[in-house]
C-alpha cells in the first residue's frame, strides 16, 4: 500500500516534530512537507509533490487556518485541508468548511480520532461531519427553524438531502437504491442543490442542513 503523504502547516517547530512521529508511527503516513505560516506555506504553491493531504493548524500568527483554507479556494489546484485547533467554536467550524475543510480537530483529540479523520479524508474525500456538527450545535430555542418549502426543496430533493445527512454515511448508489431512483436522477437532485444555494460539496450540503436545521440529526 502507498503511503499517505501529508503536509504540516503550524507555527511551532515542537508540535511540527511531535506530530511527524506521531504520524509516522500510528500508521502508514510520511510527512512531506512543514511549514511555520500559512503565509509561507501558500508562498510555496504551487508545490512540486503534493502531498494527500495537509494538517493545518488554527491559531497562527498572521493568517489563522480559516484564511489559509479561504486564500486556498482560488488556486486551481485542490488542496485537502484537516484544520486542527484548541478552540471547538461552532462559527469557526462553520468557517473551515464552508471555506473547504475535509475535516475539523480539537488538539485535544486521541492519535485514533486523528487516524480515523486522516484515512477518511484520503479515502472517501471528507471526515465524519454529521458526527462533528452533532457535538458542537447549541441550539438556541427562540431561532426560527426553516421548512423545506422556505428553503424552496421539491420533495425529492429534500428526500435526498435527508439521505446524504444520515449518520450511516450512504453512497449515491445507495441513495439511488433506497430512493428506487437511478443514480442520475441522484445527482441531478445534487446538481439542482448545488446551483440553487451555491454548494459546492456533500460536505456543503450537511452544513446547508445544519444552518437551517432541515433533516435530521439537526432538527
Amino acid at each position: 500500500m502507498d503511503k499517505i503523504t501529508i503536509g504540516i502547516v503550524d507555527d511551532h517547530k515542537i508540535v511540527r516534530q511531535g506530530l511527524k512521529e506521531l504520524l509516522e508511527k500510528i500508521s502508514n503516513y510520511k510527512v512531506t512537507a512543514e511549514f511555520d505560516s500559512g503565509t509561507e506555506f501558500l508562498t510555496a504553491l504551487p508545490l512540486q509533490d503534493k502531498p494527500d493531504l495537509f494538517i493545518i493548524d488554527y491559531s497562527m500568527p498572521g493568517l489563522n487556518g480559516v484564511e489559509v483554507l479561504q486564500a486556498l479556494e482560488d488556486k486551481e489546484e485542490e488542496y485537502k485541508a484537516l484544520l486542527l485547533t484548541q478552540h471547538f467554536d461552532e462559527q469557526i467550524i462553520d468557517a473551515a468548511y464552508h471555506h473547504g475543510a475535509r475535516g475539523f480537530l480539537h488538539k485535544n483529540c486521541t492519535a485514533h480520532d486523528l487516524k480515523f479523520a486522516i484515512d477518511n479524508i484520503a479515502n472517501i474525500g471528507y471526515n465524519n461531519v454529521v458526527e462533528i456538527l452533532k457535538r458542537v450545535r447549541q441550539y438556541d430555542p427562540t431561532a426560527n427553524k426553516a421548512s423545506k418549502n422556505a428553503i424552496k426543496l421539491s420533495d425529492r430533493e429534500y428526500d435526498f438531502l435527508k439521505l446524504v445527512c444520515n449518520e450511516k454515511e450512504y453512497t449515491y448508489e445507495q441513495m439511488a437504491d433506497i430512493m428506487s431512483v437511478s443514480v442520475k436522477s441522484i445527482e441531478a437532485y445534487r446538481t439542482a442543490l448545488f446551483e440553487k444555494h451555491n454548494i459546492k460539496s456533500k460536505v456543503g450540503l450537511v452544513l446547508f442542513s445544519y444552518k437551517h436545521k432541515l433533516t435530521e440529526p439537526f432538527i
